[in-house]
């Protein structure tokens, strides 16, 4: 038979317990502060009220609904735009309306224009596997998230427009000084 000889627990002061819930607070607080801090842009810019995320990963928010039909991979649009990075700096603006490829774009912006119909205004974020990725492209730096408003004036499918410039080219009727289709933004 053995016996056990109870060795008495010296009562703790108050005040190390005190001290130890403070330190287990201060532990929890730091941890959440971690937490957000990992919660990037997008994830934060997806919670405000009217803005979409789509299946790619796109953003956007309507400014001004249009109506009527949408581009598509074919069609030329003409638009006016502003590309900002998120710090506010302006890296691309079009000066006036400015005519250009759906698909002749960064995919992030092509996916934009094809949800816009005539006549609206729209505000993209477009994450960086969208836009270049880890590249730097002039002021753009690498792994950038890319902001746009754009301004759907109008569209054309890109045949139409091609056999326009033809017509043109023939001395058929057409606007003087109309020229093929420059690179828009975010060009390839």
């Amino acid at each position: 038979m053995s016996t056990v000889t109870a060795v008495p627990i010296p009562p703790v002061k108050r005040s190390y317990v005190v001290w130890l819930v403070l330190g287990i607070l201060a532990a929890l607080v730091a941890a959440t502060a971690l937490a957000f801090q990992g919660d990037d842009f997008l994830t934060r810019n997806a919670r405000h009220k009217g803005v979409v995320t789509t299946a790619s990963g796109l953003q956007y928010e309507v400014l001004t609904p249009g109506s009527g039909a949408k581009p598509t991979d074919t069609d030329v649009v003409l638009v006016n735009y502003e590309g900002k990075l998120l710090d506010g700096k302006t890296f691309d603006k079009s000066q006036q309306p400015t005519p250009f490829p759906v698909t002749g774009v960064v995919p992030g912006f092509s996916e934009g224009l094809k949800l816009m119909p005539k006549g609206s205004k729209y505000r993209f974020w477009i994450k960086p596997s969208l836009g270049y990725g880890s590249e730097a492209k002039g002021p753009i730096p690498a792994n950038s998230v890319l902001q746009f408003d754009v301004e759907l004036l109008d569209f054309l499918p890109e045949q139409v427009l091609r056999q326009m410039q033809m017509q043109q080219q023939m001395g058929g009727a057409g606007a003087p000084g109309a020229g093929a289709p420059t690179e828009g933004p975010g060009g390839r």
